[in-house]
This record gives structure tokens, C-alpha cells and sequence, in this order.
């Protein structure tokens, strides 16, 4: 008997619709004197994301044999913490990007000031998702809980994405090699797709091995995901990316196509992409969403 092909886009947009509905009904009232801020981080976090961080954290704990409706709350929470990133990170301090999602980023449409603070409330916002009594009412094992937490945090922080940002900006402009890349690769990206999955997988009760098969898989998943991205930046379309291309160009940024060139970052690409795949034997049938949202994200530049 044949089995059906795994239909992606469905996974995708099932899981993306319940964590935009938890976002919607938890998300602060703009009715009171915070309204401005307030209505920032809405527009930013309902900009239109594709929910990739979110999903990955519910696809980790479905495929140890969790329910993943029942941590839709953490899952929320990795997204507010994505967005905030992104607000800074299209600041004029940072990398001055005028668009995000096809709309003026969030220092154009209100200001700089309220960027920062809007930016500054969706993180604080994720940790009162990961923490709220509705989220911790469904998780059995508190302690696994504080784990993910703790993992998170640690993933976003200094010796994360903050780390990796700051030396993205530090190596504008200058001379660099494929050991200080990959560092930034792994800690201004990946260490949060890596946190993502594995933080479900913890809610959802995994064993040692799984957590470390899903952690090789989200490491070697966020270095493609991340040199994916330093290609759309040349190859890409500006009406699908909803931003302008050659941007890393123009600010002599430190990328595997300026050190490598393009078709050898390709396959830089491909490869992280199977070593992420390969990272999925050990769940056979259960590994098809993970396995398809890997080869989703490098097509979109072959």
C-alpha cells in the first residue's frame, strides 16, 4: 500500500494558526497609557512571520510523543523573543533596515524610541508566556520546564544571539575566515532554532538520546537556515522577502558568499541541510515534518 505524501504546507498551517490565535488572546490591551508601545509590538509581531521557531517547538514534542496543543504557551513565547530581535535588529544603530515583512520595520512606522521599548516588552512578554499558570498547568514535570526555560534564555543572551549579533557588527567591514563565521552563524542563529526544538522536546517528555539527536538536528538546521538567508540577501526576490537585497553588500558584512563565493555557499547549504536530516534516523516515520520543513527551508533558494 502507498502512503500518502506528507502534505507540509497543512503542518504548517495548522500549528502556525493556533499559535497566532494564543498570540492574539493573550497579548496585552492597547486600552490604557502604554497604548503607543503596546500597539508597536502588535505590529511588529503580527507583521506576517512565517512562525518557523514556534512550529519547531511544537514539532520537537510532537515527535518524542508529546501534545503539542498543550504547550502552545512556550511555543508563543519563542516568537515574541524572535520579533523583539528583529526590531533591534533593524534599528539604525544595528543594521538600519527600513523594511521588514514587506512593511516599514517598527523604528519607521512609529520611532526609534518606541522600537526599543516595544522590543524590550515582547521579551519580557515571552517569559510571562513561559511562565503563565495556563502553560504551567499542563506540564507534569515542572522541572523540565525550567529547563526549557533555562535553555532559551540561555540561547538569546550573551552567550547566544546578543554574542553573535554584537560580533556580526563588530566584523562589518572587516577581514574575516570560516571559524569567526560559523561563530556567529551558530550563536546569532542557530543557538535559538537549536533551543526551539529542544524545548519542546523537553515539555514533551523526550529521553537523553532523543534531546541529543534533536539538538544536532536544530544546530545543523539554524547553520543552513542562517547561510540560506546570506544567499536570499544576493539571490533573492525583494517582493517575496518583503525587505531589499544586497544589504549585507552594502554594509560589508562578514558572509559565506563574500568569503566563499555563491555556488560553493550552496552547497554549504545542502550539506548542513542533510547532516540536519540525518540527525532524524532515530525517529524513522515520526521525523517526515522536521525532515520536509529542512529540505522547505533550502529550496527557497534552489
Amino acid at each position: 500500500m502507498v502512503q500518502n505524501k506528507f502534505d507540509l504546507d497543512s503542518y504548517l498551517k495548522e500549528k502556525s494558526q493556533k499559535i497566532e490565535k494564543v498570540l492574539e488572546r493573550y497579548f496585552p490591551s492597547e486600552k490604557n497609557y502604554a497604548e503607543r508601545v503596546i500597539c508597536a509590538g502588535k505590529y511588529s509581531l503580527f507583521a506576517g512571520g512565517k512562525r518557523i521557531r514556534p512550529i519547531l517547538c511544537l514539532a520537537g514534542c510532537e515527535v518524542v510523543g508529546g501534545e503539542w496543543e498543550k504547550i502552545l504557551l512556550f511555543a508563543a513565547g519563542i516568537e515574541c523573543i524572535h520579533t523583539y530581535s528583529l526590531i533591534h535588529d533593524d534599528l539604525p544603530c544595528m543594521d538600519n533596515d527600513d523594511f521588514r515583512r514587506g512593511k516599514p520595520s517598527c523604528h519607521k512606522a512609529f520611532d526609534e524610541a518606541t522600537a526599543i521599548l516595544a522590543g524590550d516588552g515582547l521579551q519580557a512578554l515571552a517569559f510571562y508566556f513561559f511562565t503563565h499558570p495556563d502553560l504551567v498547568k499542563n506540564i507534569n514535570n515542572k522541572i523540565k520546564l525550567l529547563k526549557a526555560i533555562h535553555f532559551i534564555s540561555k540561547a538569546v543572551g550573551f552567550e547566544g544571539m546578543v554574542g553573535g549579533q554584537m560580533v556580526d557588527l563588530i566584523m562589518e567591514g572587516k577581514k574575516g575566515n570560516s571559524k569567526i563565521l560559523k561563530w556567529i552563524h551558530f550563536n546569532k542563529t542557530a543557538k535559538l532554532i537549536e533551543a526551539s526544538i529542544v524545548s519542546g522536546a523537553l515539555l514533551g517528555g523526550a529521553t537523553s538520546k532523543e534531546l541529543k539527536a534533536l539538538s544536532s538536528y536544530g544546530k545543523n538546521l539554524g547553520y543552513a537556515f542562517q547561510i540560506i538567508d546570506d544567499l536570499l540577501d544576493i539571490l533573492g526576490d525583494e517582493e517575496k522577502l518583503g525587505k531589499k537585497i544586497f544589504s549585507d553588500i552594502k554594509k560589508q558584512k562578514l558572509t559565506y558568499p563574500q568569503l566563499i563565493g555563491i555556488e560553493k555557499t550552496k552547497e554549504l547549504a545542502k550539506k548542513y541541510t542533510e547532516k540536519a536530516i540525518l540527525s532524524l534516523i532515530p525517529f524513522k516515520e515520526r521525523g517526515i515534518p522536521l525532515k520536509s520543513i529542512a529540505e522547505f527551508l533550502l529550496h527557497r533558494v534552489y
